[in-house]
């Protein structure tokens, strides 16, 4: 049986649209449940871009079956999701998790799906990410996933024992954040990561994400990843809730023909690939990207 997939929404019927378009356009649509969440308007000026998210969501068809959840008042971002998410994985043994600025190819859900089934049982395989960067991928890596310690929340998946293992009120933060050697081991994720963090806990960011991060990281997990991928970001700009930036995220989205992978056997981190996203993350080029960003560009 195929995993259900979830779709989050707020107020961008124009993103959503597209997202909605190319889930569609996914080979194992029609053999997928579809649960749609959907948060209620923060304030009044949301109102009218929540009502047409609805009127878009209310004509769905193209999956095997469809349920829809609508908030009646707002509950919050990274809430919404924890909620919607831990509702489903109640119920099932695992879940796939789109939120509405993601294009994924039509290979998407055959990728997630066989992931799934490939790493149930590793259970230091935290999350399957559908989204990569545009690496490079070495003449003599054969396999088309590969590991590395960080989460990604673009078009996604995880299983239920998982998903409940997260403590998401981080009752050992405070001795987290005395602890400069367990700050630098989580920072093997990326650079970046104790400042999210830090920010999250501090009142300054709505995020389950890097919670859920985390916690992955207390218990030296993993999170498999596409060499191509099967995720296309495009919620940058105005409108997006985080990612109002210049878009360093840019990559090659899979033409999606092929449906069997030949996935990684042993779940162990890939060096080449965590020292590319190292980099990716490393303190000159994000300064370098927020200088694009303050130039304009997007």
């Amino acid at each position: 049986m195929n995993a259900p997939v979830l779709l989050f929404a707020y107020k961008r019927p124009v993103e959503l649209k597209a997202t909605l378009e190319a889930l569609q356009a996914n080979h194992l649509a029609p053999e997928s449940d579809l649960y749609i969440f959907v948060d209620a308007p923060k304030k009044p000026a949301d109102a009218a871009g929540v009502a047409q998210v609805h009127q878009l969501l209310d004509g769905v068809t193209g999956f095997k079956n469809i349920y829809r959840d609508y908030a009646k008042t707002n509950i919050g971002c990274a809430d919404s999701i924890i909620r919607g998410i831990s509702y489903i994985l109640d119920r099932f043994p695992s879940a796939i998790i789109v939120e509405d600025d993601l294009i994924t190819s039509p290979n998407f859900l055959d990728y997630m799906n066989q992931c799934l089934r490939q790493y149930e049982k590793d259970k230091n395989v935290y999350s399957i990410s559908g989204y990569t960067f545009p690496f490079k991928q070495p003449a003599d890596y054969a396999f088309e996933t590969y590991f590395i310690p960080r989460h990604s929340p673009w078009g996604w998946a995880t299983w239920a024992d998982r998903w409940k293992s997260i403590d998401w009120e981080m009752s050992d933060y405070p001795t987290f954040e005395r602890d400069q050697k367990q700050q630098k081991a989580f920072m093997q994720g990326g650079s970046d990561l104790v400042k999210m963090l830090r920010d999250q806990m501090e009142g300054r960011a709505d995020a389950w994400d890097i919670r859920f991060c985390y916690n992955r990281f207390r218990a030296n997990g993993i999170s498999v990843y596409p060499a191509v991928s099967k995720v296309q970001n495009i919620g940058f700009g105005p409108e997006a809730t985080h990612t109002n930036i210049y878009n360093r995220y840019k990559t090659h989205l899979d033409a999606g023909n092929k449906r069997v992978f030949n996935l990684a056997e042993t779940p162990e981190i890939t060096r080449y690939y965590h020292q590319q996203t190292l980099r990716k993350y490393s303190v000159p080029t994000r300064i370098f990207n927020k200088l694009k960003t303050y130039a304009g560009l997007r």
